[in-house]
């Protein structure tokens, strides 16, 4: 997998975003709508990254996308080793260990006060 390939210019990450932000209430049902279910976007510490990629296996980063109990999605983040697995060591599938990112600041709610990508509402 070619890193490069996977960096965009601000332009087309800017219409990306203005894209999702004029869609996201759209293409929810109308029940849906203007909750915020969908997120503008995440927040997560350099150090959550670090630990998944301080694990020699890890070749590269996915992501998941989950929703809680109040119907927000939410990213969920774990590292891939080279064969394309998600790299899972808890011992105890119910038990929180380092191996799985969530819990980011999720905006709306926690937002950034500037970005150069996207406007907030």
């Amino acid at each position: 997998m070619d890193p490069a390939n996977h960096f965009i210019s601000l332009d087309q990450a800017k219409k990306m975003a203005a894209e999702y932000r004029k869609g996201k209430e759209v293409i929810l049902n109308g029940q849906y709508a203007g909750k915020n279910i969908l997120p503008t976007c995440e927040t997560f510490s350099r150090q959550a990254f670090d630990k998944i990629l301080e694990n020699s296996e890890c070749a590269s980063i996915r992501i998941y996308y989950g929703m809680d109990e109040g119907l927000k999605i939410h990213s969920i983040i774990v590292g891939v080793n080279s064969k394309g697995e998600d790299i899972l060591t808890a011992p105890d599938s119910s038990i929180a260990g380092d191996d799985i990112i969530e819990n980011g600041d999720r905006c709306p709610v926690i937002c950034p006060t500037t970005s150069g990508i996207t406007e907030f509402d």
